[in-house]
């Protein structure tokens, strides 16, 4: 068995942040691939399904990011499951928005959610870091993976997060570069039009997410660009 776990805050006020692409990774997998609907448990909402022939367990841990590893743990030690059958989804600063990188163990390179899981479990479990960019400055950086994504990064990141829930099984058979290929091949034209993109300047994100958002037709991804159109 494994255990998914995608990292957020709990409440629609945090459910747009870049802070939350964890949760959005999360709801994606379980949506694409026919997970039970979610239920309370390990305080936290969980979703049973599988990836392949693989059974799977996805948890948001509702504890608030900080204290996300008192979740992951409960739910680690009651399925009698190791580090290395844990795999979290979060943001990630240090990467350009739209890329993805998979390790296993290391530090918590200042992610607060990624040390709480640690200092439960130990650090033996796969990180899946997706990018969000980085404001320019350490002082901005609390505000702006708390602020909403903008209008202008929906093309990137359904297409994203679309990929990611797709090649989820092959994380699932521990088969990380199977899945960051699938994953870079899945995002390439997008990642074309990004490339020489950085992240937006603190009026320029401002500007970005005032700006109204059209409701795009019902689809695959109805319910994410519902959380770039929703007045919460």
């Amino acid at each position: 068995m494994k255990l998914f776990v995608g990292l957020g805050n709990p409440g629609g006020g945090h459910a747009r942040n870049r802070h939350n692409v964890g949760f959005m990774a999360a709801d994606l997998i379980a949506e694409r691939h026919g997970f039970a609907n979610p239920r309370a448990k390990f305080q936290g909402e969980i979703r049973d399904g599988r990836l392949g022939a693989e059974k799977c367990l996805l948890l948001k841990p509702q504890t608030y990011m900080n204290e996300s590893g008192r979740s992951v743990g409960e739910a680690m030690r009651f399925y009698k499951l190791e580090p290395e059958d844990v795999t979290v989804f979060y943001d990630e600063l240090d990467l350009a928005p739209g890329k993805v990188r998979v390790k296993s163990g290391g530090g918590a390179a200042g992610h607060n959610g990624i040390r709480s899981i640690a200092a439960h479990i130990g650090e033996g479990f796969t990180r899946v870091r997706i990018g969000i960019g980085h404001p320019g400055s350490k002082t901005k950086v609390h505000g702006y993976v708390l602020r909403d994504f903008a209008k202008t990064d929906t093309g990137w990141l359904e297409t994203l997060l679309d990929a990611i829930a797709d090649a989820a099984p092959k994380l699932a058979e521990d088969d990380a570069a199977g899945f960051m290929n699938a994953v870079a091949l899945a995002t390439q034209s997008e990642d074309k039009k990004h490339t020489k993109k950085t992240a937006p300047s603190q009026r320029e994100a401002a500007d970005e997410e005032d700006a109204p958002t059209e409701t795009k037709s019902a689809g695959p991804f109805a319910k994410l660009r519902g959380l770039f159109s929703s007045d919460n």
